[in-house]
């Protein structure tokens, strides 16, 4: 007899933001952006350029400060205005994730969930890693004591605690990564977490020379319940000349075929967990993917003065790559009802070039 299924649904919020190499001040205020009183299950969060793209950040030590700071604003939104210690100081990704937990009392989640039989043995670990937002040099506070059936991407989120304030926390950050100027982060509903599992986490650079990480993509692979999911976050090659929109397709091509997540849930008659991205149950791509709008500036902004999206979408480079099948064969976009947002002057409306004289500062909207 087949098993029963319930079938659940549920809400994620997707969102992505090229932030231009600005940190965030304090004072940012995300609950527009974020959507917060539409109550979502799931919220993914995907950011490029959150530190400038120069090449003290792309050849030597990661700089991880604006993203601690992303995370305090997000969570500010996220949980109303629960207080967060990381607003006023620049603080390392590894430190913020810390002080995250230590909101609250730890609690530990398996890095699987499947269900276990009671003639299975159990496994035993002398210490494992924490899914932190970085990979660091061991530290005495990120390591617990031995406990069973724990696998090296076990992870720690906050447990409700009323003496603790943690009860006014609706939102656990599960996932924060980042890559150069890349940056991806998932909170999900507070009582939710119990059925995350599965949790890797795979880099693939495709910037300068095709290895360093300015541009390329993190891709997440989480289960939730019995569904597995992909979030890429990607930064794909810039540039408006003609035929650089094959880059672009390059860069995706390579994604697919290269990104690979490590094996796990290793127990007899489990299911098996992707190793691909194009394996899993749901996949969600989001981020700056670069592609422009195949008119001449003067075209592109009368369409733009002229609030015509449809015509602007008939150009668009994604749109004509993808039915074509060159490109995101088979994959469906989200409806697109707004301006181009490729670019503006910081803390404006106008786009960059646009009061300049010089066209080689000049650039057509995307």
């Amino acid at each position: 007899m087949p098993l029963l299924q319930e079938v659940e649904t549920y809400r994620v919020f997707v969102a992505t933001w090229n932030v231009g190499g600005k940190s965030p001040h304090n004072g940012l205020n995300l609950d527009d952006f974020l959507q917060v009183h539409d109550q979502f299950d799931i919220y993914v969060l995907g950011f490029q350029e959150i530190v400038p793209l120069n090449a003290g950040n792309v050849l030597a030590i990661e700089d991880n400060g604006p993203a601690a700071k992303w995370l305090s604003i997000i969570s500010r939104s996220l949980n109303h205005g629960y207080p967060s210690p990381l607003i006023n100081q620049t603080t390392s990704l590894k430190t913020a994730s810390r002080i995250f937990r230590a909101q609250s009392v730890r609690r530990r989640l398996k890095s699987c969930n499947c269900s276990t039989t009671s003639d299975q043995p159990e496994r035993k670990y002398n210490k494992d890693s924490c899914f932190k937002c970085q990979q660091t040099e061991s530290d005495p506070e990120d390591f617990m004591e031995q406990v069973n059936d724990i696998g090296p991407d076990s992870f720690v989120v906050p447990e409700s605690n009323p003496s603790s304030g943690s009860n006014m926390i609706k939102y656990s950050l599960i996932a924060c990564k980042q890559m150069v100027g890349i940056f991806l982060t998932i909170w999900v509903r507070k009582e939710l977490v119990q059925y995350i599992g599965h949790l890797r986490t795979s880099y693939i650079s495709r910037g300068i020379m095709g290895y360093l990480g300015n541009k390329g993509c993190i891709s997440l692979s989480m289960s939730f319940h019995q569904t597995s999911f992909c979030f890429v976050c990607s930064h794909l090659a810039s540039g408006e000349k003609e035929g650089d929109e094959l880059r672009r397709n390059s860069d995706v091509i390579e994604i697919i075929r290269n990104a690979q997540f490590t094996k796990i849930c290793k127990r007899p008659n489990s299911r098996r967990m992707p190793e691909k991205i194009l394996e899993h149950d749901r996949i969600i791509w989001l981020g700056d993917l670069n592609y422009r709008i195949a008119l001449s500036y003067a075209g592109t902004r009368k369409f733009v003065d002229e609030n015509n999206w449809d015509a602007l979408l008939n150009k668009d480079q994604l749109k004509i790559e993808r039915e074509a099948g060159r490109v995101f064969n088979g994959w469906k976009e989200g409806k697109i009802y707004f301006a181009p947002t490729y670019k503006y002057y910081n803390n404006s409306d106008a786009y960059a070039g646009e009061i300049e004289k010089s066209k080689s500062k000049r650039r057509t909207p995307a």
